[in-house]
């Protein structure tokens, strides 16, 4: 076989490397049409600017995903919002988030996806969720106070999150997950940023009431039905009863 092996793990890297991107491209758009073109009066596109950067997405790029979602310049495309909601493997609750310019095309794919999926199924749950908001950041320092932070800025509730858990948040750095009212998103994410946090994600999302209870076999199996819905050029975020 030769070195073909390494060309197609290379092919590989290479595809993941452009969904990512493309992702990126997209979010770009979505958080420019809801919060509007300028990063310091929208903390999403602020947040997912810094990992455009960081992914190497080129600036042409960056400006055309801006202008197409604040609708300005030639390209003004409009993105449709879908949000499925289904059933993984051993019914853990499913919420999948799609920006699509084709609801025709991409309703029929979703669908197949779930049905595919050992056990997957669609079916309405959002009553197993709770929709809020959510910003997820890092600090230098190790020992900083995340309680003290999140009731200064105004969150409800926070969760410490590592470097495995988003490699957003570089190792040796104390990372957060703080969880807002819907309407708080900005304004959480504007004061953690003055007071020496970096913000990773700033968005609104689903946080689940209930959590299965998953061996490590049906984990892994859970896993991969949702790693093929992420997969999906379409899909921007899936929300699943997972801890």
């Amino acid at each position: 076989m030769g070195r073909q092996w390494l060309h197609a793990k290379r092919a590989i890297v290479n595809l993941k490397k452009g969904q990512v991107v493309g992702k990126l491209v997209k979010e770009i758009t979505v958080a420019a049409k809801l919060g509007g073109p300028d990063p310091a009066a929208n903390a999403r596109l602020s947040a997912v600017l810094e990992k455009a950067r960081k992914a190497s997405v080129t600036r042409e790029a960056i400006e055309r995903a801006i202008n197409k979602g604040a609708g300005i310049g030639d390209d003004k495309h409009a993105l449709e919002h879908v949000v499925f909601e289904g059933y993984a493997p051993h019914k853990v609750p499913v919420i999948v988030e799609v920006y699509t310019d084709n609801h025709q095309r991409t309703a029929p794919e979703m669908r197949f996806l779930f049905k595919r999926g050992v056990l997957g199924n669609a079916g309405s749950n959002k009553f197993l969720f709770d929709h809020v908001g959510i910003v997820e950041a890092h600090h230098p320092d190790l020992g900083v106070d995340i309680e003290a932070a999140a009731i200064e800025a105004g969150a409800n509730d926070f969760e410490p999150i590592s470097h495995m858990q988003n490699d957003d948040i570089p190792e040796g750095h104390a990372g957060a997950r703080f969880t807002t009212d819907k309407s708080a998103v900005h304004a959480v994410s504007v004061w953690l940023s003055q007071h020496g946090w970096s913000v990773v994600t700033s968005e609104l999302g689903y946080r689940a009431k209930i959590f299965p209870e998953l061996d490590e076999a049906a984990r892994a199996e859970v896993g991969e039905f949702l790693q093929e819905i992420e997969d999906h050029e379409d899909v921007q975020r899936v929300w699943a009863a997972v801890k």
